[in-house]
């Protein structure tokens, strides 16, 4: 399994299941198979509470981290955004 392939696999997951593109910025083999990094740039959570406008809130954008995990066919067996790792920009 070449590294590459995982790295498609989770943007491909990234951009079906939530609708964005995203960048990988970690993948390492596990025990289970592969784990990655995500990066999605989406509308900011903050700024879409405050009811601004959507001009304004598509230029504001949050940079978010998700984690996803695969096993060893490249199916994804997790994802979830990880809070921690998520910066505002």
């Amino acid at each position: 399994m070449k590294i590459e392939q995982v790295g498609k696999a989770i943007t491909d997951f990234i951009k079906k299941t939530i609708g964005k593109d995203a960048k990988v910025v970690k993948v390492e083999k596990s025990d289970n198979g592969w784990t990655g990094e995500a990066e999605v740039y989406e509308e900011s959570s903050f700024i879409k509470s405050l009811g601004l406008a959507t001009k304004v809130a598509t230029k504001v954008q949050d940079r978010n981290i998700y984690e996803i995990e695969l096993n060893d066919k490249l199916e994804v067996i997790s994802y979830a955004r990880n809070e921690e790792m998520a910066v505002k920009e």
